[in-house]
């Protein structure tokens, strides 16, 4: 493992569109190779051509195979391979179900890319993580936006565009970069280095909500 030249596979099993994307893209940034997809049949069956070193799966993927389930196929198949669950509510997971070494990252803790890049590399060589929990203060910062700045960050929670919030409410693309910065500004976000205020406000409004259902957005 301590060769440079090795590249790094990494299975990507999400349903939610948007942090499929988020996690892919991220762990894309830290030099991975990278193959994503939205259940686990659609992963066992890209699972050979793939051959990965982790896979990065959510608990609850909507359909079954869960996770879980899929976990232990993956390992029968590979068991080398690392994995990293992704979840929710860590404290509620199975433990007794879990294959043995796994490691979990808390969807709502990833205010920054760096929790999740070293929850892999952490499983890459072994190394026990503490799952970190939702901030205490987070109710508070919600609760001081205005109702249009909850309106933009269930957006962005959902995974929208500026410019496709825009079309939704009728307004300019510059006005919607007006009321989107001033919603980071609200909660505390434009003022942290090395922090994607987009990713902060979306994991923010998951740790108070949960994630929204994309079904129910009408977009």
């Amino acid at each position: 493992m301590g060769d440079l030249g090795w590249v790094r596979r990494v299975l990507v099993v999400e349903d939610q569109p948007f942090m499929r994307g988020l996690v892919a893209e991220a762990l894309k940034g830290a030099e991975f190779d990278v193959h994503d997809c939205a259940s686990a049949s659609e992963a066992l069956s890209m699972f050979a051509a793939v051959d990965p070193d982790v896979l990065v799966t959510d608990i609850d993927l909507g359909t079954r195979p869960n996770g879980v389930e899929l976990a232990h196929v993956v390992k029968s198949l590979s068991p080398g391979c690392a994995i990293v669950f992704l979840t929710n509510y860590p404290s509620e997971a199975p433990f007794s179900e879990l294959p043995a070494g796994a490691t979990f990252v808390n969807k709502a803790s990833l205010d920054s890319v760096d929790g999740l890049i070293s929850a892999v590399n952490s499983t890459l060589v072994e190394l026990p993580l503490t799952v970190t929990p939702p901030v205490a203060s987070d109710a508070a910062k919600i609760g001081a936006l205005t109702r249009v700045q909850l309106d933009i960050l269930r957006m962005i929670a959902e995974g929208w565009s500026n410019a496709e919030i825009a079309k939704q409410r009728g307004s300019s693309m510059r006005s919607v970069e007006k009321a989107v910065s001033r919603t980071f500004e609200a909660l505390g976000l434009n003022r942290s280095p090395g922090v994607n205020p987009r990713v902060a406000a979306a994991t923010l409004y998951a740790r108070t909500f949960g994630w929204p259902d994309p079904a129910d957005s009408g977009q």
